[in-house]
């Protein structure tokens, strides 16, 4: 079916999306199908359950009644659900297509709220993308200050990777928005794209350097500290004045013995050594 009853007259808006930045009051949000199919497969003789991952639409599915969510939560989850916002800023969001952070947000309070009511404990699993045409500096540190107050600690992230007939794609190719003409930032650099990346997992050892620096050169000193509000905390100064990483440090060397010199094999004593030589041999 068509997205709304005026596609048929005037087809396609011309420069506004669907659902983006917020969805389109005159969008017919029918899931009707969809729910009648996962019925019909929950049905299916030997089939104990049918579990949705992935692939759910959040933005298209704040438009529809409470019924089909919770369904979805009842039957269809099995602890968590995957979604993409991909990022929040709306600089960003726009150029990915997406909904705004205010419609991501009432999803989730939706999504626990369903799940309260239904007595689960089921969990979101948010997918976001650093480097993406849009996205400078200051949109990828708001993004980890995002995920540092919904206390997400995601486990594998996405690099933005052009793909061959995507609005995106134009954009990084060209630095134009093919849409409106105006120019786009696109990360291009190796240590840019680094920078965007870690910043989304600012809480590894490994990646507070790189995430550093990136605060340093977005002026976002303030994030570099012991607060609360802080990503990373700054380097441990030496008495040489040089900066040492933070984080555990290998164990010390005995005085004497090489790190990686081999164990000698343990000689018993000289006295059990000569009884042994004297013993005669069966």
């Amino acid at each position: 079916r068509t997205s709304c009853d005026g596609q048929l007259e005037r087809g396609t808006c011309r420069g506004k999306p669907c659902l983006s930045p917020i969805p389109c009051r005159n969008l017919v949000a029918d899931h009707s199908d969809y729910i009648q199919l996962l019925r019909e497969l929950r049905a299916l003789p030997g089939v104990k359950k049918v579990f949705v991952r992935s692939g759910i639409r959040f933005d298209y599915l704040m438009l529809a009644h409470d019924d089909f969510l919770e369904e979805l939560c009842k039957y269809h989850v099995s602890g968590q659900l995957k979604i993409a916002p991909e990022h929040i800023t709306d600089r960003v969001t726009h150029c990915m297509g997406k909904s705004d952070r205010a419609v991501y947000l009432s999803f989730v309070k939706r999504f626990q709220r369903i799940n309260e009511k239904l007595g689960k404990k089921q969990y979101l699993v948010p997918y976001f993308m650093s480097s993406h045409p849009g996205c400078e500096l200051s949109d990828a540190v708001e993004l980890a200050e995002f995920i540092r107050d919904m206390g997400y600690h995601p486990q594998q992230v996405q690099d933005f990777i052009p793909t061959p007939g995507t609005l995106s794609t134009c954009m990084w190719y060209t630095g134009l928005d093919p849409l409106t003409g105006e120019k786009v930032w696109c990360a291009k650099s190796y240590e840019e794209k680094l920078m965007q990346r870690a910043l989304m997992q600012f809480w590894l050892p490994k990646n507070q350097p790189i995430v550093r620096k990136a605060l340093r050169l977005a002026h976002r000193e303030d994030l570099i500290g012991y607060g609360p509000k802080c990503l990373v905390r700054p380097e441990k100064h030496t008495a040489s004045g040089t900066h040492a990483a933070q984080g555990k440090q290998p164990a010390k060397a005995k005085p004497g013995v090489h790190r990686n010199a081999k164990a000698k094999k343990k000689q018993p004593p000289q006295g059990k050594q000569r009884r042994q030589q004297r013993r005669p041999k069966a």
